[in-house]
């Protein structure tokens, strides 16, 4: 059953809770993005240091050169893990489980359907949009981007 937007028929609580589902892996989805970037830059960290390692070596430091190599670039960046590690668990742990189950609410309360209350929202600015603007005329998208247009308005 749907409502007369064509989204699918909800109590405000359902909407809630699907709502915030959505959101919950959204945020998860940054989160893996992070880690992404925690990925990346360890590793370019760790290149550097590596190219480090041979410079000290050419330049006859063979003991730092030696401690870069067996000391610490084989290490994880945490414990004994390495980053891709940490990336992969993520993904195939948290990710993957909160991901399955927001999909599983959103067929259970909403056919599917994603960003219910977006597209609620969309649909009623759109709905406001199209009310009379008591006697002004509606400016077009290049008037509501021209700054003398803009200007001109705060002064009124």
């Amino acid at each position: 059953m749907t409502d007369s937007d064509d989204t699918p028929a909800l109590g405000e609580t359902e909407l809630s809770a699907l709502h915030e589902a959505e959101l919950g892996v959204e945020w998860l989805r940054r989160a893996h993005g992070s880690l992404v970037e925690v990925h990346h830059a360890t590793g370019h960290a760790m290149d550097h240091l590596h190219d480090a390692e041979t410079m000290l070596r050419e330049a006859g430091h063979t003991d730092l050169a030696d401690q870069l190599r067996e000391e610490l670039l084989p290490v994880g960046a945490i414990e004994d893990r390495w980053t891709y590690d940490l990336l992969e668990t993520f993904e195939s742990g948290i990710l993957e489980d909160v991901t399955g189950y927001e999909r599983q609410v959103r067929e259970e309360l909403a056919d599917g359907e994603r960003h219910i209350t977006e597209r609620r929202q969309e649909q009623e600015w759109k709905r406001r949009a199209a009310r009379p603007t008591g006697g002004r005329p509606r400016k077009t998208s290049e008037e509501r981007s021209d700054p003398r247009v803009v200007a001109r308005d705060r002064r009124k």
